[in-house]
């Protein structure tokens, strides 16, 4: 390796990792502010205007496109048709290309982004040394990532770049254009129509582009799927957003499931809803089966078990708290496939040291989401905004003419909190900050509501004085007298039925309060 090519946007680590180059006998050469940077810093560097003959041009739009840089990347150095040819025109060979490309993703999140903005970064000579690079993988190493740098130095050292190497860094080339030009297209299938008449102007983005890219990488292979007959694998996003499952630790355990994942994704997202105190969710089959707050871990999980011991066999466990020894020792009495927390101290770890096939994740905690939820179904996907919307008590619409006391508001909006993880047709009894009876899934409200009653009455929970809550309007009275005469003395619903007015009136005539969030919580 005799010459090194790098025009970086992301100057991490460059100068350094130039340094060391130079140290080794490699020539450098250079672009714009990268090549200033290294000339600052007492590098000989020479700049690619002094190798094509032009200077940067067309405000430097143009610099590298010329056959004396890409002759240089893409000459098989194998074909002496080749090297005759470099020869013949004094172009000479490109060993190493370092680059990465103009920052659109951070140029087009400012929220002053014109279209001449992100036009004028998009970058063209990059992507082309990028591609030629990799393509000729086999004689040229390409470093598109600071990370890479000492792997690349140890390896140089060792004797030089291995074909390993070359061709794993060559594949991430292109999945890496493959994303860049994907966000361009994003964005400009999202820009309002007549943007273009309009370049010093920021444009309008639709949250739905015309056509919609998204990079995933695998993570990991899995046994299977759903079922044993059927393969899987996990990927997750280039840049999941904070706090995501995603960005799980496994600390202990096996490799986890299809299954497992889905239903780690359901009580992780429920959890991270209660802000304040210590919460547990406690998931099976994708339903939360038992939700509680405490003053402490150990407390909030106790409660959470109570709702439905039976179906928490085998389930996921959920904490928005660091997971203490005490409550490890609690939850080590149980059989459970996964357990969730921010953090999982030693003597929790110690506790499950023994435990080995306990899945232990540490996952960052942080308020925000998925932007977008997907779905995918036949020959397509479906997109849409996450249900990100939590109802606060002043945004309530009192509907009958008992008005719920504070311990009641209390449950209702725990409740509420639940329902929206609970698959529809959903109704939820809580009471003291627990739930009580979960019913999921039910094609018809009433069943779900039978179905809650009767999971209240194995766990031995009374229902009395309990509030319920529906994630969808009652279409009639029933659904309604049937969580009353359970024993919910209070309940919260979204409200936007045709027979709104029947169903107040029977909560008026049973002694019921009811509130309408104004809000539904469908969850398929």
């Amino acid at each position: 390796m005799t010459t090194a090519l790098l025009s970086v946007s992301d100057k991490t680590g460059i100068v350094d990792f130039a340094r060391e180059l130079h140290r080794r006998g490699i020539a450098l050469l250079s672009t714009g502010g990268t090549a200033k940077l290294l000339a600052e810093a007492g590098l000989p560097v020479t700049e690619v205007a002094e190798v094509t003959g032009f200077p940067e041009m067309l405000d430097g739009r143009v610099k590298t496109l010329h056959p004396r840089i890409h002759g240089g990347l893409l000459a098989r150095r194998d074909m002496p048709e080749h090297m005759a040819a470099l020869s013949q025109h004094g172009i000479a060979t490109i060993d190493l290309l370092v680059i990465n490309l103009y920052p659109f993703a951070q140029a087009t999140a400012k929220p002053g982004c014109t279209l001449e903005d992100a036009i004028e970064n998009i970058d063209i000579g990059g992507p082309a040394m990028l591609r030629a690079a990799a393509k000729n993988w086999q004689d040229v190493g390409v470093v598109i990532e600071p990370a890479d740098y000492a792997q690349v130095l140890a390896e140089l050292d060792a004797g030089g770049l291995t074909r390993k190497t070359k061709f794993g860094l060559a594949r991430k080339v292109y999945a890496h254009t493959a994303a860049y030009d994907g966000m361009i297209t994003n964005y400009l299938s999202a820009i309002e129509a007549g943007a273009e008449d309009r370049p010093s102007a920021v444009p309008q983005r639709s949250e739905y582009p015309e056509v919609f890219n998204l990079q995933l990488l695998k993570t990991q292979d899995m046994r299977y799927g759903e079922n044993p007959h059927q393969s899987a694998a996990f990927y997750r996003e280039r840049e999941p957003a904070p706090g995501t499952l995603s960005q799980w630790v496994q600390l202990q355990g096996k490799e986890l499931s299809f299954n497992n994942i889905a239903d780690a994704d359901a009580a992780w997202e429920c959890v991270k809803t209660f802000s304040a105190g210590s919460a547990c969710v406690i998931v099976k089959h994708a339903n939360p089966c038992g939700v509680a707050v405490g003053v402490n871990a150990f407390e909030a999980y106790a409660k959470a078990l109570q709702t439905d011991p039976t179906s928490a066999f085998g389930g996921i466990i959920a904490f928005n708290q660091p997971l203490d020894g005490a409550t490890a020792e609690a939850v080590a009495k149980q059989f459970v496939e996964v357990i969730i927390a921010p953090a999982i101290t030693p003597q929790a770890r110690a506790i499950f040291a023994a435990k080995q096939n306990v899945r232990l994740l540490e996952v960052p905690l942080s308020a925000q989401g998925n932007r977008l939820d997907v779905k995918r179904v036949g020959g397509g996907m479906l997109l849409q905004s996450t249900d990100a919307r939590n109802v606060e008590v002043g945004t309530l619409k009192l509907v009958t003419r008992l008005q719920p006391t504070a311990q009641q508001m209390d449950d209702l909006m725990f409740a509420w909190k639940v329902a929206k993880f609970v698959k529809s047709n959903a109704i939820v009894f809580c009471g003291q900050g627990m739930t009580l009876g979960v019913g999921a899934g039910q094609m018809s409200r009433i069943d779900s509501a039978r179905i809650a009653s009767i999971k209240a009455g194995n766990a031995g929970l009374s229902l009395v004085g309990s509030a319920v809550a529906s994630d969808a309007f009652f279409p009639f009275r029933d659904g309604l007298d049937v969580v009353v005469e359970a024993g919910a003395r209070c309940v919260i619903q979204p409200g936007g039925s045709m027979r709104d007015a029947e169903v107040i009136a029977a909560a008026d005539e049973r002694g019921v309060a009811m509130v309408f969030t104004g809000t539904r919580h469908f969850r398929h």
